[in-house]
C-alpha cells in the first residue's frame, strides 16, 4: 500500500514537471533562455543534482548550451567531439546510456565527487528529432544503483523530445528569418535611389531624377512648374505629386489653358454670375472654387494672353478672386501645378510674357527629359504599350529585338504620345503575331513625322541639335545597291538586342542640274522667287555643293537645305556622310 502511494506520488510529479517544462518551452523562441528555465523545473522537481543540455555547433562540433549547476571552471571544458566520452557517443549512437557511479569512470575523473558513503549516478539521453540527432541531455543525481534511473529515462526523453521540437521550431524561424532579411536586403540594394509613380515608366537615371524631386516636393505646399516638351508625361506627374501630397484625398482639377480662348478661360477658373454675359442662365463655380483644398493643374501656361496673366497673378498673389460679373471676393486654398513646354525665359526677355507672373509660378521647376534622352526606358514603354493593346484588343502581338531597335533608335520628337501612337498604329495594321522592323512606316519612307527630327523651335524649353545618335537608319530603296557604310549614322546596339543588318542604301545618278536624294530618288533645284539661283557658281561635287550652300545660308542646315531644294534631314544625312563640321557662331 504504501508503495503504491509512492508510486502515485512520483507519478503526480512528473506529470506537473512536464506539463511545466512544456509551457516554459513554448513561451519564448529564445531556447537559451528557456532551456535554462526548463533545467530549473526539472532539477528542483526530481531532486537532480546538475542538468546540462549540449547542442551541436555549426562547425560540427558539441558545445554546452543551457546548464544548472555546473562550475565555472567546468564550463570552459564543456565541448565535445561525436564519439568521444559519454555525451560523444550518446550524440553519435542516439542511445540513452546510464553511470551508475561516476568515481568507477575515468571520463569523469575532473567532476565533483560525492561524499563519503554516497554514489554518483549520471544519465544522458539524445535529443532526436527527424532530422537526426540534434544535442544531447545529462543529469547527474546521487543514487544507490542503477535502479534509480529506471524511472527517469523515460521522464527525461519525453523532456527531450519537447526540447527538440523547440530547437526546431527555433531553427525553421531563424532560418526563415534570415532568408527574409537578405531579401530584404538585396531589394534594397536594388531600389536604392529609385522611386516609383503610379502609371509612369522611368527606370533611367534622368527619370529617377525626376521622381525622386516629385517625391521630395510632393508632401509640400509649394508650387510646382513642370517643365517639357510636348507628350513628356507632365499631366502624369502632376497627378503624382497631388497623390503624394496631404491634399490626395481632396479633387484634382486640370485645365488646358490652351483650348480656350481668354473669355472662356476666365470663367472656366473663375466661374460666372447669372446675367454676366448671354447665357450665363445661373451661377457656376469656376475650377479654381472646384479645387478648393485639392490641386489644380494649369497645363500650357505658356499660352495665355498677357491680359489674363495679370488676372492670374493677382488670384496666385492675394488667394482670392472675383466670378465673372460678381463683386463678392472668394478665398480659396489651392496648390497650382503649372506646365509648359515654352521657353519662358525668353518668352519674358521678349516681353510676351510677364516676369512677376513668371517669378509666381517659378517656385519647384521640374524638367522632364525628351524621351530621347532617356532611351532605356523605350523598351519598358513599348512592352507596356502593347500588353494595354493586347488587353484591349484581344491580341497576342509581340515586337521582334529587330523591331525594337527601330523603335529604339528612332529621334521621336513627339516623345511617349508619338511612341504610344506610333506602336498602337503598327499593332494594327500588322497582321501576324510578331511585329517585324519593317511593319514601321519609317522603314519604307512612309513616316511623316521624320520632317520634325531636325527642327528648332525658337520657345521650346530645350532648343538642341539632333545628336548622331539620335538619327534612324534612312529608308530601304528596291534600286540596284551599293555599298555604303551604314555606321556612320546608326547609333551604337541597344543593350539586350541583337544588331540587325542593314542592306546597302542604293543610289542613283543625279538628274543634269540636280542632288540625288539618299535614297535613291533624283531631284533638281526650284529656286523661289527672289531666292539666288543655285546653279550660279555651283561646284561640281556634292561635298563642293553642301559647302556652298552652308556657306551661303550662315552654316544654319534648315537654309542650306532650302537652298539646294532638300529637306532638312537629308541635309543632314549629307553632312554626316561627308564628314562635314558644322560651324558654330
Amino acid at each position: 500500500m504504501q508503495e503504491d502511494s509512492k508510486s502515485t506520488s512520483r507519478a503526480r510529479v512528473e506529470l506537473v514537471t512536464i506539463y511545466a517544462i512544456s509551457r516554459i518551452l513554448s513561451s519564448s523562441l529564445d531556447v537559451s533562455r528557456t532551456f535554462r528555465e526548463a533545467l530549473n523545473v526539472l532539477t528542483t522537481h526530481m531532486d537532480f543534482r546538475r542538468a546540462m543540455v549540449v547542442l551541436e555547433d555549426p562547425d560540427g562540433g558539441l558545445s554546452l548550451a543551457s546548464w544548472v549547476g555546473v562550475a565555472q571552471d567546468e564550463r570552459g571544458a564543456g565541448r565535445f567531439q561525436a564519439g568521444e566520452g559519454v555525451i560523444g557517443r550518446v550524440y553519435s549512437n542516439g542511445v540513452p546510456v546510464v553511470v551508475p557511479d561516476i568515481s568507477d569512470e575515468p571520463e569523469f575523473a575532473n567532476m565533483p565527487q560525492a561524499e563519503p558513503g554516497q554514489r554518483i549516478g549520471f544519465a544522458a539521453v539524445p535529443i532526436k528529432s527527424n532530422r537526426g540527432v540534434l544535442g544531447v541531455l545529462a543529469i547527474d543525481r546521487i543514487t544507490t544503483g542503477i535502479g534509480g534511473f529506471r524511472n527517469d529515462l523515460p521522464l527525461l526523453t519525453m523532456v527531450a523530445t519537447l526540447m527538440s521540437q523547440a530547437i526546431v521550431l527555433n531553427r525553421n524561424v531563424t532560418a526563415e528569418r534570415d532568408q527574409w532579411m537578405n531579401e530584404t536586403r538585396r531589394l534594397k540594394r536594388e531600389l536604392k535611389g529609385r522611386f516609383n509613380i503610379n502609371n509612369a515608366i522611368g527606370h533611367s537615371k534622368r527619370m529617377q531624377e525626376v521622381f525622386a524631386e516629385v517625391h521630395q516636393v510632393g508632401p509640400s505646399r509649394s508650387t510646382v512648374l513642370l517643365r517639357g516638351e510636348s507628350g513628356t508625361g507632365k499631366e502624369v506627374i502632376a497627378r503624382a505629386i497631388h497623390e503624394l501630397s496631404p491634399r490626395a484625398n481632396a479633387a484634382f482639377v486640370k485645365v488646358n489653358c490652351a483650348a480656350l480662348t481668354e473669355s472662356l478661360l476666365e470663367s472656366e477658373l473663375f466661374g460666372h454670375e447669372k446675367g454676366a454675359f448671354t447665357g450665363a442662365v445661373g451661377d457656376r463655380k469656376g475650377r479654381f472654387e472646384l479645387a478648393n483644398g485639392g490641386t489644380l493643374f494649369l497645363d500650357e501656361i505658356g499660352d495665355i494672353s498677357p491680359a489674363f496673366q495679370a488676372k492670374l497673378l493677382r488670384v496666385l498673389q492675394e488667394r482670392e478672386f472675383e466670378r465673372v460679373g460678381g463683386i463678392k471676393a472668394i478665398k480659396v486654398d489651392v496648390r497650382l501645378i503649372c506646365a509648359t513646354n515654352r521657353n519662358l525665359e525668353k518668352m519674358v526677355a521678349a516681353g510676351t510674357f510677364r516676369a512677376d507672373l513668371y517669378y509666381r509660378i517659378n517656385v519647384v521647376s521640374v524638367f522632364l527629359p525628351p524621351l530621347r534622352e532617356r532611351r532605356e526606358d523605350i523598351p519598358p514603354l513599348v512592352t507596356h504599350i502593347l500588353e494595354r493593346y493586347n488587353k484591349d484588343n484581344k491580341r497576342e502581338l509581340r515586337v521582334s529585338p529587330d523591331a525594337m531597335r527601330v523603335l529604339y533608335n528612332c529621334y521621336w520628337p513627339g516623345n511617349v504620345r508619338e511612341l504610344e501612337n506610333c506602336v498602337e498604329r503598327t499593332a494594327t495594321m500588322t497582321q501576324g503575331k510578331v511585329i517585324e522592323a519593317m511593319n514601321f512606316p519609317c522603314c519604307s519612307d512612309r513616316c511623316l513625322t521624320q520632317m520634325l527630327h531636325n527642327i528648332e523651335k525658337d520657345d521650346a524649353v530645350a532648343p538642341a541639335r539632333v545628336p548622331v545618335e539620335a538619327v534612324i537608319a534612312p529608308p530601304v530603296s528596291r534600286h540596284a545597291p551599293q555599298p555604303v557604310d551604314a555606321s556612320a549614322v546608326m547609333p551604337p546596339p541597344m543593350p539586350g538586342y541583337s544588331t540587325p543588318s542593314f542592306p546597302p542604301i542604293p543610289r542613283e545618278p543625279a538628274t543634269e542640274g540636280g542632288m540625288p536624294d539618299f535614297d535613291g530618288r533624283a531631284f533638281a533645284p526650284r529656286p523661289a522667287p527672289g531666292r539666288l539661283d543655285p546653279a550660279d557658281e555651283k561646284p561640281q561635287g556634292e561635298r563642293e555643293r553642301l559647302i556652298w550652300a552652308m556657306e551661303r545660308s550662315g552654316w544654319v542646315q534648315a537654309k542650306a537645305a532650302r537652298l539646294l531644294n532638300i529637306t532638312p534631314r537629308q541635309m543632314g544625312y549629307a553632312l554626316q556622310k561627308y564628314q562635314i563640321e558644322v560651324r558654330k557662331f
